[in-house]
């Protein structure tokens, strides 16, 4: 059985006959982030566990549970109230906390409550709420043919043109819909995805960073954990109820369903689902792609992150407006290094690339055993493996050439180039990331970088690159003598280069470059005298061949991955889940603690907020605002307290299977009911992406009755604890009050 790679439908325990308790204490999650369409055969399981609602609630993504989870693009999120109220995690507000903060007011260290409508803070114009309306499956239409196509990029245009023609049929006359065409199953399988494009996105309460990220990088992917990572949004429409871009005039969304919070305690070894939106995992990947990842990827991403990250820390020292804009990446950069270092160790030293490798062999085994699957599936391992190795053979420039994406400015030089290159083809010939349907998206990138963009960030992402690259001169040869325009390529030259780019450059002003996006064309902006233009269009031609060859590739991994796909379901006994790419998801199983290692003790399955006050030292990470402190001093726990815990729980721990983008997830009890927010996993278990890990993987959610207890106890925010439909049970102690 390939467990990772194969069906994970099915737990391995027999349900006792006697309780329905002592199963779900033998149950062991077998992993899964499933298809709506797919949860009819989980069923049987899922009742034994304790599910109340109808089974077919969770295969309709239009049913009242389903409609009622959302898509932050990037984050998960969900509905919480009939006016548009969303619930998210903390973390996955803090680009909205940085756009509406200036050094005076800085949100995202105090955060905010917005006590009536009016006080609520537009996120800006590239914030949008995803409510998914249908799901089509369109393989047929993708894939019929393909294997007649004997060029591989013959065959990657012609599934870029069908893709296209379904989004825009999909579209046609539906503004306020955004269709995509998504891949499954390594491009076994597509489906037409139909989603509500909520333009208008309001911030409306985030808790302080030292409650919202309490205990900093220190606790991230930790246990125990004390993070209060929740926040909430409002969602808003024109007044005729359909998506509208942001004015004044525009009202809460009234969406058609929405999840209510749960009515009885969660304990542990209770079935807890998580639904939303997992960006990817890579659980059918080769073992050659492993091997490739664990010797060259992750120790390079490692190695890019911590020059990255010391880049942002110096120039933060700047000033305070730097240090604003560079706290969200710093954030997301030590997020990222450490969820590399933990996938790193878990593939090396915790075995699992080996485990993989030994999966495989199985697989090769079982193909070589019959000639008939040896003249089906035979092939396609080395056949992959040399597109790999083609690939392979220019990584590491491609790597660091990809680096000056760091720069922002460049990123809109290289835009505005790439906007006239297209702009005068029909509009179905173009790149779909420039079709006409994408320029008002591009247009609010622009806008928003007026908020975002600090000019001491890109000088210094310009300059760390390039040193970076200039370390092996000879890979990157190419494409750094384009940048360096005749001048000598010299570690010297560097900071006379990154001064004339930024000191001539005119992009920084939104007017100039919004003019540009809409008007400019490839003669016009051959005249330009901007720097950053004209080393945009320097590098095009290098750019568009590195294009043409990953589409080449592309075309050719089409006819095989399917095919690789064929025979994993051919060998497997069950029903496949399909990797991770952004889609809605839905996947379950039990509050439950674990042993880290064969030695250690057990991890018990909730946090209490004693807890929180514990870990205060007054100091960054863990300086618990005093009214978060005093609320715990006055000891009013009201209903939000746990019998069994004997006071409020703040996080939980469950072994489901998640990964990026779950942040945020709606945590479902068996009525459906949300009982919490999937926020983090545990360091143990990052390498599940790859491979699944049953006794080791966990998911760290909020628990709902902390952020209940903080709006209560801590903010007074009564109008959204009425509006969830929760009447307030404590009053405010007056050391809280007065330290607002």
């Amino acid at each position: 059985m390939l467990v990772g790679c194969a069906p994970q439908a099915k737990p391995t325990e027999t349900p006792s006959a006697t309780a329905e308790s002592s199963y779900n204490a033998s149950y062991e999650s077998p992993g899964g982030m499933w298809m709506p369409k797919q949860m009819a055969s989980h069923a049987d399981t899922l009742r034994r566990l304790g599910l109340e609602l109808e089974p077919s609630e969770l295969a309709d993504p239009l049913s009242p549970t389903l409609a009622s989870i959302v898509s932050l693009g990037g984050c998960s999120a969900s509905f919480v109230s009939p006016e548009g109220l969303v619930i998210t995690n903390h973390h996955c507000v803090s680009g909205s906390l940085q756009y509406n903060s200036t050094p005076e007011e800085n949100l995202v260290e105090a955060g905010y409550l917005a006590r009536t409508r009016a006080e609520e803070k537009w996120n800006g114009p590239t914030s949008r709420v995803y409510v998914t309306q249908a799901f089509t499956d369109v393989s047929e239409r993708i894939l019929s043919g393909l294997d007649q196509i004997a060029d591989d990029r013959a065959r990657f245009d012609e599934i870029e043109s069908r893709e296209k023609a379904l989004v825009a049929a999909c579209e046609k006359d539906r503004p306020h819909l955004r269709c995509s065409v998504k891949g499954y199953f390594r491009g076994a399988e597509y489906y037409l995805i139909e989603q509500l494009e909520i333009r208008d996105v309001r911030l409306v309460y985030a808790p302080p960073k030292m409650v919202g990220f309490y205990g900093g990088d220190h606790d991230n992917w930790m246990w125990p954990r004390h993070a209060g990572d929740f926040s909430f949004y409002r969602a808003y429409v024109g007044p005729d109820g359909k998506p509208a871009d942001h004015a004044a005039e525009n009202v809460p969304y009234r969406p058609a369903h929405h999840l209510r919070l749960a009515t009885t305690p969660l304990e542990k070894g209770d079935l807890v689902m998580v639904a939303g939106y997992p960006g990817t995992t890579n659980r059918y990947r080769t073992a050659d792609e492993v091997r490739d990842t664990v010797e060259s990827l992750y120790p390079y991403q490692i190695e890019m992150l911590e020059a990255y990250l010391g880049m942002l820390r110096e120039v933060s020292e700047l000033n305070e407006k730097t240090a604003l804009k560079a706290s969200t990446w710093i954030f997301g950069f030590e997020n990222a290094l450490k969820n590399r270092r933990g996938m790193l160790d878990g593939l090396v030293k915790g075995g699992l690339a080996e485990d993989k490798a030994a999966l495989e062999r199985e697989l090769r085994a079982w193909i070589d055993a019959e000639p008939a699957r040896q003249a089906e599936y035979g092939q396609v391992f080395d056949q992959m493996r040399a597109l790999h190795d083609e690939r392979n053979q220019t990584r590491d420039r491609d790597r660091a050439f990809n680096g000056l994406g760091f720069s922002q400015l460049l990123g809109t030089a290289r835009l505005i180039v790439r906007m006239a290159e297209e702009r005068p083809k029909p509009d179905s010939e173009r790149d779909p990331t420039y079709q006409a349907r994408n320029w008002s998206r591009h247009e609010a990138g622009m806008t928003r970088l007026s908020h975002t963009y600090d000019e001491h960030i890109d000088r210094g992402a310009m300059a760390l690159t390039l040193r970076r690259a200039l370390a092996k001169p000879e890979q990157n040869r190419d494409w750094l003598a384009l940048v360096f325009a005749g001048k000598p390529v010299t570690e010297a030259g560097i900071a006379a280069l990154v001064e004339h780019l930024y000191g001539g450059t005119k992009l920084a002003d939104e007017a100039v470059r919004l003019e540009l996006f809409r008007t400019a064309t490839t003669e016009s902006l051959a005249k330009n005298d901007d720097p950053l233009i004209a080393l945009a269009l320097a590098l095009r031609p290098f750019e568009k061949a590195l294009e043409e060859n990953e589409k080449r590739l592309d075309g050719a991994f089409s006819v095989l991955e399917p095919r690789y796909i064929a025979a994993l379901r051919a060998y497997s006994d069950g029903e496949l889940a399909p990797d991770a790419n952004g889609t809605l998801r839905i996947t379950y199983g039990t509050v439950r603690g674990y042993q880290p290692t064969p030695d250690a003790p057990m991890y018990e399955p909730f946090t209490k907020l004693s807890g929180v006050a514990a870990k205060h030292t007054g100091t960054d990470p863990f300086n618990a605002p005093e009214r978060v402190l005093a609320a715990i001093r006055a000891g009013h726990t009201g209903s939000y307290a746990a019998a069994s815990l004997g006071e409020v729980p703040v996080d939980f721990l469950s072994d489901v299977d998640t990964t990026g983008g779950n942040s945020g997830s709606a945590t479902l009890n068996g009525r459906g009911e949300l009982v919490g927010l999937l926020f983090d996993g545990n360091y143990e278990s990052m390498a599940s992406d790859w491979l699944f890990i049953p006794a080791l993987t966990r998911g760290i959610h909020l628990d709902i009755r902390y952020a209940l207890w903080m709006l209560d106890a801590v903010e007074n925010a009564d109008h959204l604890l009425r509006e969830m439909g929760v009447e307030p049970s404590i009053e405010p102690a007056p050391a809280a009050m007065s330290a607002r």
